[in-house]
């Protein structure tokens, strides 16, 4: 069942990117676009009742910074959020992250936790899933989702909190984890919390995703609503300079301030051995891609690049939970087409079992952000976030979200 409803997952996300053709997929594109505009109106509507003050918004009393996006995934933002709290962390922040967690299985148990002030158990309802408090995994990739396990496992020294309800989560790391900022990642349509700053990210491959809005396209609010950013990262960019989208992004937003980045490879690394070896190492090497990521054409441009023939890539719909079967699968195929090495993205490798037969040897390709302009912009950023460090107050009285 699972498998059937995952393949009409991908089948609706190859016809949103126009990757199928056919009268099936031209219809449904005509039914969708339809619903994208009841999509739309209730997305104007929703920011209409959070601007006017009709909807309430908690006040967490310590910094929220929002890092989003106006598009469906893509825009390579885990590695930004890694960034932030790298850097934030080293300057003397206390980090906390705050993930919905999608697709993270439930908990079976709640975890337990004893309240600073009193010893007592933190009750069921107050309690989110902690996948971190900053000194090691307290959950597997299934409970925790692959994004916010990736990032704690990642980060030591950074909280990495998950509920969908995250005025909870944040709740719980300000009193329990004595965190004084808080990183709301995919925040930028969770309104129910107050932002300090909204960092929106834009690929600078796909700067509007396919033009249209959910559930037609991959836009979440129409452009135009990239007035709301205080920040804007260009992401995934060739080079510094792209004029042009910048031009495009100042008729939405003339005085956010602007970085260009790019998410550089910087090495690949043994899924389970931890073997660490550089890029040049794909030169001319027979590659067998794995992925199951929003734009999986980025990845295998990332392998080419750097001198790999791809023998094919095996896509899945994003956030797949990998199987036994199949991964033993695509070994045999990859033993039967003599591929050198399998190489799959970070975040798939967290969710990649062990093959029975270890034949081919599996990479993940590591990526980090590079700042290719505005390295000015984020220091001041950065400097702008520390200066504003205050005590929290666990005792703060704040409205509650509805």
């Amino acid at each position: 069942m699972s498998e059937n409803l995952e393949d009409l997952e991908q089948w609706g996300e190859d016809v949103i990117f126009g990757r199928v053709k056919g009268f099936r997929a031209a219809l449904m594109r005509c039914v969708l676009r339809g619903f994208s505009w009841l999509y739309r109106a209730a997305v104007l509507q929703r920011l209409r009742l959070f601007r006017k003050g009709w909807k309430d918004q908690a006040y967490l009393g310590t910094m929220v910074i929002s890092i989003g996006n106006i598009t469906v995934g893509g825009t390579g933002k885990t590695p930004v959020v890694e960034l932030f709290s790298k850097t934030l962390r080293d300057r003397g922040r206390k980090v906390a992250i705050l993930s919905r967690g999608y697709k993270s299985k439930k908990l079976d148990e709640p975890q337990e936790w004893r309240r600073k002030s009193t010893g007592e158990l933190v009750e069921e309802d107050e309690m989110p899933k902690l996948v971190s408090a900053g000194n090691g995994l307290l959950l597997d990739v299934h409970h925790a989702g692959d994004e916010p396990y990736m990032l704690a496992k990642n980060l030591d020294g950074v909280a990495v909190v998950v509920d969908k309800n995250r005025v909870k989560g944040g709740k719980f790391a300000i009193e329990e984890l004595g965190s004084d900022l808080l990183l709301l990642d995919d925040g930028m349509q969770f309104l129910k919390i107050a932002h300090s700053l909204d960092i929106v990210l834009v690929d600078f491959n796909s700067p509007f995703g396919t033009g249209s809005i959910l559930p037609r396209g991959t836009l979440r609010e129409p452009p135009k609503n990239l007035c709301r950013a205080d920040y804007i990262f260009i992401t995934k960019c060739y080079k510094a300079g792209n004029t042009e989208l910048i031009e495009k992004i100042r008729k939405h937003n003339a005085v956010a301030e602007i970085i260009e980045c790019t998410h550089g490879p910087q090495h690949i690394e043994n899924v389970f051995t931890g073997e660490i070896l550089p890029l040049e190492f794909l030169e001319g090497k027979f590659v067998a891609a794995i992925s199951g990521i929003a734009v999986p054409e980025s990845f295998e441009e990332k392998l080419t690049d750097y001198g790999s023939n791809v023998l094919f890539h095996r896509t899945f719909a994003d956030h797949h939970s990998f199987s036994q079967k199949d991964v033993d699968g695509f070994m045999r195929r990859c033993v039967r087409r003599d591929a050198d090495i399998i190489v799959t993205t970070e975040k798939d490798a967290v969710r990649f079992p062990k093959p029975a037969e270890m034949d081919v040897e599996v990479y993940f390709l590591r990526i980090e952000v590079d700042i290719l302009s505005g390295q000015d912009v984020w220091e001041r950023l950065v400097d702008r976030v520390c200066m504003e460090k205050k005590s929290v107050d666990p005792l703060l009285l704040y409205e509650e979200a509805i």
